[in-house]
């Protein structure tokens, strides 16, 4: 008899994948422990999955989704305020790596696992950072910034500091200082330059 279809096991096995991986890190994760953690069995899980790599690359796409999600927060809170909103984002990431339990950025944490660049998860992570760097730049051309690609790359320094720095030190770490010094960062990019004085 044919197996019946199981429309939540592929989210069920990732669900299980994500906590072995964000616990433990991925290559020290292996398939039978993401199936006796699951509680499926081993057709089931390469019936959804392929093989390891497919997995892991799921795991990131779903990583990839606090991205958006943390932009969109941040044009909720000043939709009127393309520089403000730059602020903000440092915020919201400043907030969430102060959660208790943070232990770095997941995307971080794995690129720093697979650094062979052929890849899939190489390939997912550099893409993704790649398109975070874009989105940053076109908000800081609409902040007006006078140099929107080095004030991004500035901003996204920033974050990667506090994601580094509240995974070893916590909230009590340097993190409290984020969201002030992005905004002492764009409002410097932004500002507009004095005229030259006149010579008496």
């Amino acid at each position: 008899m044919a197996r019946k279809p199981d429309p939540g096991a592929r989210d069920r096995i990732l669900d299980a994948a994500c906590g072995l991986f964000n616990e433990h890190g991925v290559r020290a994760v292996g398939m039978q422990q993401i199936i006796d953690a699951c509680g499926c069995g081993k057709n089931l899980l390469y019936r959804e999955f392929s093989g390891k790599d497919e997995l892991i690359v799921a795991w990131l796409e779903r990583c990839a989704t606090d991205w958006p999600e943390l932009l969109t927060e941040a044009a909720d809170r000043h939709p009127d305020d393309p520089a403000e909103q730059l602020v903000a984002v440092v915020a919201v990431v400043a907030e969430r790596a102060s959660e208790a339990g943070f232990r770095g950025c997941a995307m971080r944490n794995a690129y720093a696992e697979f650094p062979e660049e052929t890849h899939p998860a190489h390939r997912f992570i550099v893409a993704h950072y790649a398109a975070r760097r874009e989105q940053l730049r076109a908000l800081a051309r609409r902040a007006g910034a006078r140099d929107p690609e080095g004030l991004a790359d500035r901003l996204s320094l920033i974050m990667d500091g506090v994601n580094t720095d509240a995974a070893i030190l916590g909230a009590d770490g340097a993190v409290r200082a984020a969201a002030g010094f992005a905004r002492d960062v764009v409002r410097a990019a932004t500002a507009p330059l004095s005229p030259p004085r006149a010579e008496p």
